[in-house]
């Protein structure tokens, strides 16, 4: 069966957008941006709310920026070939190789474990995350730490009464002295 993930940047106090909307403190450098590259291409199917698809929406045409570093190319044609489910009540169309979904979340990670198809299903943001982890339908956390307090924001772990305990699969430190945490869910 296919995990579902749930990856992003966070900072030492548990944010990954701080107060103010702002999440600057999260550009990587070359060797965290490679691992962002090499574990996006780990992935099957990304499942995004409507605030991280319109982020990303940059990477569907960044290929047309002769601005752009190699690392930044590659990053955009893994990113727009991937299959990604949008899920969102507002939007009322999406572009590229996205869909909106049409159920719920609990529906569509059902209906995305029962295809035949290599790949994580990966969650991006964490309001999405929270609903998953409230389902109890995350496999992996993977948090990418960086050396910064925000002080408040949008968390990356969602706030409930529910334990989940964790099972350590991977540590990393980069020389930039973020830190990458790979956690299983012990089930």
């Amino acid at each position: 069966m296919r995990s579902v993930t749930y990856s992003m940047n966070v900072s030492l106090d548990g944010y990954v957008v701080g107060p103010d909307g702002d999440f600057n403190w999260t550009a990587p450098d070359e060797e965290v941006f490679r691992s962002w590259i090499d574990e996006i291409r780990e992935v099957g199917v990304h499942l995004l709310g409507r605030r991280l698809y319109e982020t990303m929406l940059f990477w569907e045409t960044a290929d047309q920026d002769p601005s752009l570093d190699d690392s930044m190319l590659e990053w955009a044609a893994i990113w727009k070939l991937l299959p990604k489910v949008v899920l969102s009540t507002t939007l009322p169309a999406v572009q590229g190789n996205a869909r909106l979904a049409s159920g719920g979340l609990a529906d569509e990670i059902e209906r995305l474990r029962a295809e035949p198809g290599a790949g994580d299903i990966a969650i991006g943001g964490a309001t999405l995350a929270a609903e998953a982890a409230e389902l109890g339908l995350i496999d992996e956390y993977r948090a990418r730490v960086y050396p910064v307090l925000v002080g408040g924001g949008l968390p990356f772990f969602p706030q409930h009464e529910r334990r989940v305990d964790l099972e350590l699969v991977e540590t990393r430190t980069f020389s930039s002295k973020v830190v990458y945490l790979r956690y299983r869910v012990a089930r």
